[in-house]
């Protein structure tokens, strides 16, 4: 299908973004990278009066490291995210979803904000935000908003963004001595949508007991969650094969997967066990150096 009609501006730098967005409130929508909200415009399922290009906004491409946090600019692609030593050696979770987003093409040009903001209920981004306890920084002309990645998944592409900001930044916090993490997603072709996706990152104690933990889960609801009852059950704990196991049976029954091409929703819960038991195994591995 073809879109409707629109308007289309391309503003050089950050503040005369927000401008027209304050300007053109409830109309318009930001592009990133193009590769969430473009399918859906040709489907008619969004139908903005305006599209606001960030492609000139380079100020918004970056990542570092800020103190104790890594920040990740809204428009920093897949590829940089995967290709980023400094963010690969201290956080391999991050390579691990940027590796299986689509094809190069999309990880070429797709962007971490726009997949954040668009929130679709089977991205990979979202479920590893959470895992990390990650903040998700929100810009409008009125000033900045820093907004927990946990809640900030409302429903099905729905989100905490106002229409008037922009997703400008990621900031998550840099692991600690004995961290490790894994994102491990159940997909029916390489690149695809995630059937059943599970992120964990956890960190051992100086007694090898899990002192922190987070667990993000996607395609099996209708927004990515995090598994509060698995990290209830593990933190504090000893890792072991049963405490696995006892974690990922209570991430399968907080999920709520749906019947759809990927499968039935028996199957699905059955997965999120199995997805669980690998992204945690993986993880303390990662954690025991």
């Amino acid at each position: 299908m073809i879109p409707p009609a629109f308007d289309y501006v391309r503003p050089a730098d950050l503040g005369q973004a927000l401008k027209i967005l304050k300007e053109r409130e409830g109309e318009a929508k930001v592009l990133s990278g193009g590769f969430s909200l473009l399918p859906l415009m040709k489907l008619r399922l969004a139908q903005p009066a305006l599209l606001v290009d960030l492609r000139d906004v380079v100020d918004l491409n970056g990542i570092s490291r800020v103190g104790d946090e890594f920040r990740i600019g809204g428009r920093a692609t897949h590829r940089s995210i995967l290709e980023d030593p400094a963010l690969g050696a201290a956080l391999p979770i991050m390579r691990d979803a940027a590796a299986g987003i689509g094809d190069p093409q999309i990880r070429n040009w797709g962007t971490i904000g726009g997949s954040v903001a668009h929130a679709d209920p089977a991205a990979d981004w979202p479920a590893v935000l959470q895992a990390l306890h990650a903040s998700i920084v929100l810009q409008s002309v009125d000033g900045e908003r820093v907004v927990p990645a946990r809640g900030f998944f409302v429903d099905t592409f729905v989100t905490g963004i106002e229409p008037s900001e922009i997703l400008t930044e990621i900031r998550i916090p840099a692991p600690g001595k004995g961290s490790g993490g894994s994102y491990q997603k159940l997909e029916r072709r390489a690149g695809d949508f995630s059937t059943v996706g599970v992120a964990v990152q956890m960190t051992l104690g100086a007694d090898g007991r899990i002192n922190q933990i987070g667990i993000g889960l996607t395609a099996v609801g209708d927004a990515p969650f995090a598994a509060t009852k698995a990290e209830d059950a593990l933190r504090g704990a000893t890792p072991s094969a049963e405490m696995f196991r006892e974690a990922a049976g209570a991430a399968s029954r907080q999920s709520r997967p749906a019947d759809d091409s990927h499968g039935p929703a028996e199957y699905k819960r059955a997965m999120v066990i199995e997805m669980t038991n690998r992204a945690l195994a993986a993880a303390l591995v990662r954690a025991k150096g």
